[in-house]
């Protein structure tokens, strides 16, 4: 078994040597990473210069989506196994043992449950919805790992959705697989909740779920997006 690690990157030097070096730190003993693939979504500032620096690192330049960049990544992988994180997300320590021992567990595909680096009640309250297997409990923050044939059977990553398009595939993987939430933590960054507020941007994120539930299309979608959150 063979797991790529699949990052896609924009503007992210200040953290992305850390995660690099976790990554690879925390790797089990049986070793079923076989590759650590990062594409980068043309940033502005040194993000690919401090890649550069890890032996065994591949880097790639995408145009700048994260559906894009994690499907061009997709497509350059070796493994058998594709294991989607985000830059300022961190795997417990043996991840890859435990993607292996759930994928050897008939799962196709999984995520970790989450905690953010935060204390505030209700980021620790979200952090404890992600134990649960229901669809909605999930994000793209917990990472991803899925089997390579069934993520080219529903092909990969919808590219209409610049945002998103978490929910989406998990859509189709839910609809063809046993879902599994390994219940081990990852641990993300709560940056954006720090910059925005925490519960205006929690209530922000809800706006879009539901907005898509009514039948947003993802032009709309990204433009409340670009205009509230980022």
């Amino acid at each position: 078994m063979k797991i790529s690690v699949i990052i896609p990157t924009y503007n992210e030097a200040k953290g992305i040597t850390k995660t690099l070096r976790e990554l690879q730190k925390r790797q089990s003993a049986k070793a079923y990473i076989h590759e650590i693939i990062v594409v980068d979504g043309q940033s502005l500032d040194d993000t690919l210069h401090q890649v550069s620096k890890f032996d065994g690192v591949k880097s790639f330049l995408s145009k700048k989506s994260r559906p894009k960049q994690m499907n061009f990544g997709a497509k350059q992988a070796q493994g058998d196994i594709l294991y989607f994180l985000h830059a300022d997300c961190l795997p417990p320590k043996d991840y890859d043992k435990y993607i292996a021992e759930a994928l050897q567990n008939s799962h196709q595909a999984g995520c970790f449950r989450m905690n953010f680096d935060h204390n505030h009640p209700w980021i620790k309250f979200i952090s404890w919805l992600t134990r649960f297997k229901y669809r909605a409990c999930r994000g793209g923050d917990q990472s991803l790992f899925i089997n390579k044939s069934l993520f080219e059977e529903i092909q990969g990553f919808d590219e209409r959705y610049p945002i998103f398009e978490d929910h989406e595939i998990l859509g189709k993987i839910y609809s063809k697989t046993k879902f599994s939430v390994i219940q081990k933590p990852l641990v993300s960054s709560a940056r954006r909740f720090r910059e925005k507020g925490i519960l205006k941007l929690q209530l922000l994120f809800w706006a879009i779920y539901f907005k898509k539930w009514l039948g947003a299309k993802p032009k709309e979608l990204f433009v409340f997006y670009k205009k509230y959150i980022n």
